[in-house]
C-alpha cells in the first residue's frame, strides 16, 4: 500500500500538470484493488465502503450517509435552484488586487481574535492550507494567500484556525490517551466548519470586522458597504472546483465523490471511466460543463494518497456546526452581540467544555445527542441556510 500510494501521488501530480486523467488512471487501480482488500481484512458488516468510512468516522455507515444525502440532495437541490433564480451578487471587489503582506496581517489579526494561541502554535503559507499537530501546545496551521482574491485567505485562516482552536482545547495531561485525541473527521470538520461559516461569514462578525479590512483596503472597497460585502461573500453559485465553493454548492461536490466512491468499491463502476463519470455528475448536479481533467476528476489530491472514505465528513462536519452553533445560540442568548463585539471567548468557552475536553471518549453520535440532546439532524443545517440565504437573496417572502 504505501509503495502503491507513493507511486499513485507522483502519478496524479503529473496527470494534473499535463490534465491528462489516463496518466493518473493505471495507479489509480491499483489502489482502488488494494483499498477492496484492505475492506475485505478490516471486516464490515453490510458495505466494504463502511470499512473505509470507519477510519475516518467511527460507526458511520454507508446505509446511513445514503440517507442523509437522500434527504438533503431532496432539500437542497430545489432551494438552491431558486437561489440561482434570482439577480446574482456583484462580487468584483473580492477580485481585486489585495497586497500579500496586508493580507497576512490581517490574517493573523483574525486568529488571535478568536483565540488561536500563537505560544502553542504558528501560521505559515502553503499552497493548500492545512492543520497541523504534535500536541495540544504545538498546533501549526497555513494559509493561501492570492493577492487577486482576498476571500481565499480570509476563509482558509478562518477555517484552519477553527481546527487548531479543537487541538489547543484537547486536555494536554491527556496526550497518548483516547481522552487526549480528537473524535473523529467528521467533529473536526464542524469546528472548522462552525467558525468558517456559522461565525465567519455572519453578518455580526463583519460588523466588528470590515472596518478594519476597509482601512487595510481602502481603494479596493471603495464605496463597498458592509452589507454589500456580507452578500458578496455568501454568494451562492456553481463552480467547478470544491474548495472554492461555497457553503451551499459544496455539498454537491461531496456527494458527488461520495457516489464514485462508493461505486467504485461496488465494482459499477471502473478506474478508467471516472473522468467521464465524474464530468456526467457536475452536469447533473451543477449544471456544469468540466472542460478538463485538471478541474474535474484530478483537483483533489485525496485519492492519490488512498483517502477513500474522506470527503463524506466535509458534509457530515457542516450539518453537525450548524446544530452545535444553534445549541449554542440557545444555551448563550447573548452570543450574536459577542460576536459582533468581537468578544469571542463566550463560544470558545462553550466549545471547550461541551466538546473539546472529551477527546474522543463518546463516538460523535453519542457527543451529538450529549450536546443537543438529539442525533445528527439535517433539518438543523437546512433551517439554519433558510434564514440565512433567504433574507440574502429575498426568498423568506
Amino acid at each position: 500500500m504505501s509503495q502503491v500510494v507513493s507511486e499513485s501521488f507522483h502519478a496524479w501530480q503529473t496527470a494534473k500538470e499535463t490534465s491528462d486523467f489516463k496518466k493518473f488512471a493505471p495507479s489509480l487501480k491499483k489502489l482502488v484493488d488494494l483499498k477492496l482488500k484492505e475492506c475485505e481484512l478490516l471486516g464490515y458488516a453490510d458495505h466494504p465502503y463502511d470499512a473505509l468510512l470507519n477510519q475516518h468516522e467511527p460507526g458511520l455507515t454507508t446505509k446511513q450517509l445514503v440517507v442523509l444525502f437522500t434527504k438533503s440532495r431532496k432539500k437542497l437541490v430545489p432551494y438552491v435552484k431558486s437561489i440561482f433564480a434570482k439577480e446574482k451578487i456583484n462580487d468584483d471587489f473580492t477580485k481585486y488586487h489585495y497586497p500579500k503582506q496586508k493580507q497576512w496581517d490581517f490574517g493573523i489579526e483574525l486568529l488571535k481574535q478568536m483565540g488561536y494561541d500563537f505560544e502553542a502554535g504558528r501560521q505559515d503559507i502553503s499552497s493548500h492550507p492545512f492543520t497541523i499537530n504534535f500536541n495540544s501546545r504545538d498546533v501549526r496551521v497555513t494559509t493561501r494567500i492570492n493577492e487577486n482574491d482576498v476571500c481565499e485567505m480570509i476563509w482558509s485562516c478562518i477555517h484552519e484556525g477553527g481546527h487548531a482552536l479543537y487541538e489547543q482545547g484537547i486536555p494536554f495531561e491527556d496526550y497518548g490517551l483516547p481522552s487526549g485525541e480528537y473524535l473523529s473527521l467528521g467533529i473536526h470538520e464542524s469546528q472548522s466548519r462552525l467558525w468558517e461559516n456559522n461565525v465567519g461569514r455572519s453578518m455580526g462578525y463583519w460588523k466588528r470586522n470590515y472596518n478594519d479590512l476597509l482601512e487595510l483596503f481602502p481603494e479596493q472597497l471603495q464605496g463597498i458597504s458592509v452589507n454589500e460585502f456580507y452578500k458578496a461573500i455568501n454568494k451562492v453559485e456553481p463552480s467547478l472546483i470544491r474548495t472554492n465553493a461555497d457553503e451551499l454548492t459544496y455539498h454537491f461536490h461531496v456527494m458527488i465523490r461520495f457516489e464514485l466512491e462508493v461505486a467504485l468499491m461496488e465494482k459499477k463502476i471502473n478506474v478508467e471511466d471516472l473522468s467521464a463519470e465524474w464530468n456526467k455528475k457536475y452536469k447533473e448536479y451543477l449544471d456544469i460543463d468540466v472542460p478538463d481533467d485538471r478541474n474535474g476528476v484530478l483537483q483533489d489530491v485525496h485519492w492519490s494518497h488512498g483517502s477513500f472514505g474522506y470527503f463524506p465528513t466535509y458534509s457530515i462536519g457542516s450539518f453537525y456546526a450548524a446544530q452545535f452553533f444553534n445549541q449554542a445560540k440557545i444555551e448563550l442568548p447573548y452570543l450574536t452581540a459577542d460576536i459582533a463585539a468581537g468578544n469571542f471567548l463566550p463560544l470558545l468557552k462553550w466549545l471547550r467544555e461541551k466538546i473539546h475536553q472529551h477527546g474522543r471518549l463518546y463516538t460523535s453520535a453519542e457527543l451529538c445527542k450529549k450536546v443537543t440532546g438529539k442525533e445528527l439532524d439535517f433539518n438543523e443545517f437546512m433551517n439554519y441556510a433558510k434564514e440565512k440565504y433567504g433574507a440574502i437573496y429575498n426568498l423568506n417572502s
